[in-house]
């Protein structure tokens, strides 16, 4: 494997620039890419020049979700405090999503403030096909998403594209928008943007105070049974699970 960094960073005119550059596995969240990225996080709080994150990515893939051969360390909880990690930044972090975004990716774009996607991109909770629930990304998901679509896509698994993501909610505007969010990001103070994001993440915060112990066991549960066995070894194969009609 290369020795280059799985999350690469970058400095734009007060904005810090972090990109998943993990190609070998579709930028999931293997242990290095999460600790590189929590690494990339905390550095960016820290230095006083950063206005705000953004968190884009190289290849065809924003995030494929949770590596199965490669998991976090401190597994579903692991994957909690990288999410709440960005919530709590008092630095608004923006995602910019070109290429596909699947199951905990979406956690991942739904913990950032702002997110924007382009024509190519593409999303899609596909948990539940493989036995499992998005349980811990729904700390981010559920309090961001129209409940009746998160239902849809929860319980489906349908690939749906920037414009659904918009309209309901997991993304906040299309590509098109992004330098000018960014340039209203330079353009408020440091006070500002942390007491005005104190704000917009509140219930959020809350979200993750409730649940984010009994969503980690749910999780932990759900990969240590036969059926998610079934599911994560019949996609390995690329074939139909045993349950599929």
């Amino acid at each position: 494997m290369s020795d280059a960094p799985f999350v690469r960073r970058d400095h734009q005119r007060g904005i810090a620039l972090l990109t998943l550059d993990s190609p070998h596995n579709r930028n999931a969240l293997s242990a290095r890419l999460v600790t590189e990225l929590r690494e990339g996080l905390d550095e960016a709080v820290k230095d006083p020049g950063v206005r705000a994150i953004l968190l884009t990515h190289t290849g065809s893939t924003f995030c494929a979700g949770a590596d199965l051969k490669d998991p976090a360390a401190g597994g579903p909880l692991g994957l909690a405090e990288l999410l709440r990690s960005i919530v709590e930044s008092p630095k608004p972090v923006v995602a910019e999503v070109t290429g596909h975004a699947r199951a905990g990716g979406l956690g991942l774009l739904a913990a950032c403030d702002i997110s924007v996607a382009g024509e190519g991109a593409s999303f899609a909770f596909t948990e539940a096909r493989l036995g499992l629930a998005p349980a811990v990304i729904s700390l981010t998901v559920l309090p961001r998403t129209d409940p009746r679509a998160a239902a849809r896509y929860y319980l489906t698994g349908e690939v749906f594209d920037a414009a659904e993501a918009v309209r309901i909610g997991l993304v906040s505007a299309t590509a098109d928008a992004l330098d000018g969010i960014l340039d209203g990001l330079r353009a408020a103070s440091p006070q500002g943007l942390a007491e005005s994001k104190r704000l917009t993440t509140a219930e959020v915060l809350r979200t993750f105070d409730r649940d984010t112990a009994a969503l980690a066991e749910q999780s932990a549960r759900l990969f240590a049974s036969p059926e998610a066995a079934e599911g994560i070894r019949s996609f390995a194969e690329r074939r139909s699970p045993s349950w599929t009609r």
